[in-house]
């Protein structure tokens, strides 16, 4: 599922990834649905990619994701609510307990809530792959 979600660095939101071509993909913005491409100067990463540090290594994003989806029931973060770094924090303690506290920044918080909000609004809720829902509803 994350696989083919992409954030393009300088630009906003996310973008599914349509077609490969010549040193440029074609994207599309999953909000308004409007195609573009990205250069192959442009840095270019799937979600799937990235994780997030914790005290015991690090988490995908796709698990944390998951657990913000569990625990405020699929339902979109009001970001106004996470405008100071101290509602921040305590946001992200409720979902991944042991975070790093020094090399998860209030930015990368703000920036997770945003992505969050933007996948669920456009109706993605599937964040782990299929075998990894199954193992995780397993140690439950």
């Amino acid at each position: 599922m994350l696989k083919d979600i992409l954030a393009i660095s300088g630009r906003p939101g996310l973008y599914r990834l349509v077609k490969y071509g010549k040193n440029i993909i074609i994207v599309e913005n999953i909000t308004d649905k409007k195609r573009t491409t990205a250069h192959s100067r442009d840095k270019v990463i799937s979600l799937s990619d990235i994780s997030m540090y914790t005290d015991s290594g690090d988490k995908p994003l796709g698990e944390v994701l998951e657990a913000i989806k569990t625990k405020y029931d699929s339902k979109p973060l009001n970001v106004a609510d996470y405008k100071e770094p101290a509602a921040l924090q305590e946001f992200f303690k409720g979902v991944v307990p042991n975070f790093d506290v020094d090399r998860v920044y209030n930015t990368d918080i703000k920036k997770l809530i945003n992505w969050y909000n933007c996948l669920i609004n456009s109706g993605m809720t599937d964040f782990l792959p299929k075998e990894e829902e199954d193992k995780a509803s397993e140690e439950k």
